[in-house]
């Protein structure tokens, strides 16, 4: 299947595979469905109707919106300042609100175009189905993405510990940390050195050949309980993808919010 949303470039599609990872770090289960949308009036729009078949991983957008004098906001905390392409969420949304305005949340918008990042950086076998009806949320939580972002400092032990706090496994936290490992900036080192444009599994054959650009990106394979994962993923891609769909899925049903939590933000960069 096509990508949902056309990505201009390598640089625009980083957000999605990074805010992937990012930002779902800190929510619990809800009613996500990926048909969401099947019984609002959408006007026909050929990407657009392709959102009644996706499903998602939970996020409510907090990082979408823009500082103010009294809010910091998410953008420049923890890892959020190397976060990139927040135009192309923008163009998304206000195409979508000049078809049907106040229909789709912004969570959704982030969460599908994460997914087709992946597909447009590799091949369509990287697609996954996105829960969708998240709802946005009406504030940004610095706290929350500093108490909640494992470090680049830490080590085997202590990244099993955070990933373990959230529900997620040894092997679903191995799976996950392909995720960040494409795009490129002039300002940003690689953390995938030999194919920093394509989503894929040399992430881990870099691993095994200590190439691991972060300390805790080499933690994953330094002789440690995680080692044979990384072998594993190095040497079959169809293992990781299907481990990394699962975790992925796994992730959007992380406490979203739904029913009449949050809001439908008219633009992603400001609550209403």
């Amino acid at each position: 299947m096509a990508p949902l949303f056309s990505i201009p470039s390598v640089l625009t599609t980083k957000i999605k595979s990074c805010l992937l990872f990012s930002l779902l770090v800190v929510m619990v289960s809800a009613q996500l469905s990926s048909t969401f949308y099947a019984n609002h009036a959408l006007k026909p729009f050929p990407p657009l109707n392709l959102l009644k078949t996706l499903q998602y991983q939970g996020c409510d957008a907090s990082v979408l919106l823009d500082k103010t004098a009294t809010k910091p906001g998410e953008k420049n905390v923890g890892p959020n300042p190397s976060l990139r392409g927040y135009e192309v969420i923008d163009t998304i949304k206000s195409q979508l609100e000049n078809l049907s305005p106040g229909v789709v949340f912004c969570a959704d918008i982030l969460a599908v175009a994460a997914r087709d990042s992946a597909v447009a950086l590799s091949a369509p076998n990287w697609y996954w189905t996105v829960d969708l009806g998240r709802r946005d949320s009406a504030t940004a939580s610095s706290a929350i993405v500093t108490g909640n972002f494992p470090l680049p400092t830490l080590n085997l032990i202590g990244l099993i510990s955070a990933f373990s706090k959230k529900g997620f496994t040894a092997k679903e936290m191995m799976a996950l940390s392909v995720c960040p490992s494409t795009g490129g900036d002039n300002n940003l080192a690689p953390l995938d050195v030999t194919t920093p444009t394509t989503f894929d599994n040399a992430y881990y054959t870099n691993l095994i050949n200590k190439k691991g650009l972060l300390h805790s990106d080499q933690q994953l394979f330094s002789g440690g309980a995680t080692d044979s994962i990384v072998t594993t993923y190095s040497n079959n891609v169809g293992n990781l993808i299907t481990d990394f769909a699962n975790a992925v899925v796994k992730m959007g049903r992380l406490s979203p919010l739904t029913g009449t939590s949050g809001q439908i933000r008219k633009n992603c960069r400001k609550a209403n």
